[in-house]
């Protein structure tokens, strides 16, 4: 059974901010454990709401403007948010922290980490620029050691 889940959002005609589905395409050639799920969300954000409402945890990668240096890399839960402002967090219409709250209203209250990170260039081009695509083999190793940290609570919770 899976019980992670990582979902890429971006859209991948306005360059860097494809990053999270590019994120996913790269991890697609990784080797992960049977347990997690890969998810190309594109621009849907809304049509991910069924994971928040299957799975234990959801791992989301996206781009995000928060204001830092271009290649800024965040981790955030969404309780780590104070005040919300959509037209500063994210790029997207329906955004992740929406979801994450329409789940909890059904009841669903999945452990959410968002890896972000902050875009250089967002116009229209289906390339990302080589200082973006050169970031992420540092965002797909923050995600595996999120996803060995998980695998260490689960060996020390069985064996405790």
């Amino acid at each position: 059974m899976k019980d992670t889940v990582i979902i890429g959002i971006g859209n991948i005609l306005l360059q860097d901010d494809g990053v999270g589905v590019h994120v996913i395409r790269q991890l697609e050639n990784e080797k992960l454990p049977s347990t997690i799920e890969l998810v190309d969300g594109g621009t849907s954000t809304l049509d991910t709401l069924g994971y928040f409402l299957d799975y234990k945890k959801v791992i989301v990668v996206d781009c995000l403007r928060a204001g830092l240096e271009p290649g800024t890399i965040y981790k955030i839960k969404p309780e780590d948010i104070k005040i919300y402002q959509k037209e500063n967090l994210s790029t997207h219409d329906v955004q992740i922290l929406d979801v994450v709250k329409m789940a909890n209203l059904l009841d669903k209250y999945p452990e959410v980490i968002i890896f972000g990170i902050e875009p250089q260039t967002i116009a229209w081009n289906l390339t990302m620029t080589d200082f973006m695509t050169a970031k992420i083999p540092e965002l797909i190793s923050n995600i595996k050691k999120e996803l060995l940290l998980d695998a260490e609570v689960a060996f020390s919770e069985t064996y405790a």
